[in-house]
């Protein structure tokens, strides 16, 4: 293996300049806003966790968890998500806090990545739990906040897909009976979008032609309420039945948030099968090929830490968002330089410490004369550009006898 060159960084990491952090301190700040403003409380979770507890209970698969050994040879992962760490606060520092409860986070995580372009091994999350609600209400609850979330960010441009993980369940177990691997393979298919290989599949089954119609008439199940009566007439089975009846109640109270015009519901959409137990849902910015957001119902986590709740959430893909904030959306930061030479350094610094009193943003630096075009544009308050940074005003403060102030 060759030795890493001086200025490499491990594959999949990324250095945040500057115009990024702004960016990305920006959507943080404006989104946690918004959370407190629904009640949900800002969380802080370390960064690395017992692997035999919230690494178990990560969704992310064994293989991509950050493994490490402490110095007692107890294994150890950097968290991959926040929800299996708040799940290890709710069941044992708020165990005493009577349901429903409400967090918030913006934090990192990590995922052990194979060598593929574009794939990030440590990025950030902003995201919410609701904890002691299994209503539809809570469901609803979550995705207006989504939405609310991305608009706060300054995303306005994206549609939520809305789905539920026990229609496809009930669905393929009643039309599939005892063909578990069948059926987890169609899944698979719906999981990954390849609705090509989705039909393929059931050509290969050699199903009867009613049948074969009806799984493949599930991939235009999309849309508006309309699809839950659609859905309704499909299966007879009471679980498939009850979780379309679910999604209408969520979909009514998202006409009450006056949100419908970017939710669709989409029955194809199911999530991490093996994690969520009920509703679930990602959102897709217009400019982006990639979900920005997503969550759902995951009602058996908790069962793991030993305080049994229904749970529901959904996290922002923060680093995903910044490639979509226009320019207009980042805050700008109005610079005041203040140049000085050795007669001028005091009275400088005590009117640099007075605006920054007042919340401005100032730099100063000691020159040993002042450049006589830096000095033109002061006297007419003209914006500056000096060595790379853009100043809104400059102030010199320099001898008189040496071009005056």
């Amino acid at each position: 293996m060759s030795k890493p060159k001086m200025f490499e960084k491990p594959l999949g990491l990324t250095d945040y300049l500057p115009n990024a952090v702004q960016k990305l301190r920006y959507i943080e700040s404006r989104v946690l806003a918004c959370m407190q403003g629904w009640g949900y409380e800002q969380i802080i979770t370390p960064s690395m966790e017992y692997y035999d507890t919230v690494g178990t209970a990560s969704t992310t698969s064994d293989q991509k968890l950050f493994k490490l050994l402490n110095n007692r040879g107890t294994t150890m992962v950097l968290r991959s998500d926040m929800t299996g760490p708040i799940a290890r606060v709710v069941s044992s520092l708020l165990k005493e806090t009577k349901f429903p409860i409400r967090l918030s986070y913006h934090a990192n995580v990590f995922r052990s990545i194979e060598e593929e372009a574009g794939r990030e091994a440590e990025f950030f999350q902003t995201g919410v739990e609701l904890v002691g609600d299994s209503s539809a209400e809570a469901d609803a609850e979550v995705v207006a906040l989504a939405i609310a979330s991305l608009k706060a960010a300054g995303i306005e441009r994206f549609k939520i897909a809305i789905g539920h993980v026990g229609f496809m369940n009930s669905l393929f177990a009643a039309s599939l009976p005892g063909r578990v691997e069948a059926q987890e393979s169609l899944k698979s298919s719906l999981l990954s979008r390849d609705y090509v290989g989705y039909r393929e599949q059931l050509r290969q089954l050699e199903l009867d032609e009613q049948l074969q119609e009806e799984l493949e008439g599930i991939l235009r199940l999309r849309g508006g309420q309309e699809i839950c009566d659609q859905a309704l007439q499909i299966s007879k089975d009471e679980t498939a039945r009850a979780a379309i009846v679910h999604l209408c109640d969520i979909w009514d109270a998202l006409q009450a948030y006056g949100v419908c015009e970017h939710v669709l519901i989409d029955l194809t959409m199911i999530g991490d099968f093996t994690y969520y137990t009920g509703m679930t849902f990602e959102g897709y910015a217009a400019d982006l090929g990639f979900p920005v957001v997503s969550g759902g119902r995951y009602d058996n986590l908790l069962t793991q830490f030993g305080r049994p709740a229904a749970a529901t959430g959904f996290a922002l893909k923060t680093t995903r968002l910044i490639e979509l904030l226009s320019s207009e959306a980042e805050q700008e930061v109005q610079r005041t330089l203040i140049v000085y030479d050795q007669h001028g350094r005091d009275e400088a610094i005590r009117k640099a410490q007075q605006l920054r009193s007042s919340g401005s943003t100032v730099v100063t630096e000691r020159v040993q004369a002042v450049d006589h075009e830096l000095l033109a544009q002061s006297k007419h308050g003209k914006p500056v550009r000096y060595k790379g940074m853009d100043f809104a005003s400059v102030l010199v403060f320099a001898d008189a006898e040496e071009g005056g102030r």
